[in-house]
């Protein structure tokens, strides 16, 4: 099996990765592809705190809400 690294646009991903979902030959590894998809959202979330377009929520609040 041959593998291949692609590198694509945050906001296309998640239609690219349900087309390729739809090819049989494809193989997608589901705990790697979770974990990309969280890391992506985390990013842009990141990047819109820096542009001031949202507020994050602080290490010390989510640990008081455990």
């Amino acid at each position: 099996m041959k593998q291949l690294t692609i590198h694509i646009d945050e906001k296309k991903f998640p239609a690219f990765l349900e087309f390729i979902k739809t090819l049989d030959f494809v193989k997608i590894d589901k705990s790697k592809n979770e974990f990309l998809n969280d890391l992506s959202e985390a990013v842009e979330e990141v990047k819109l705190e820096k542009e001031g377009k949202i507020q994050l929520q602080s290490a010390q609040d989510f640990l008081d809400e455990l």
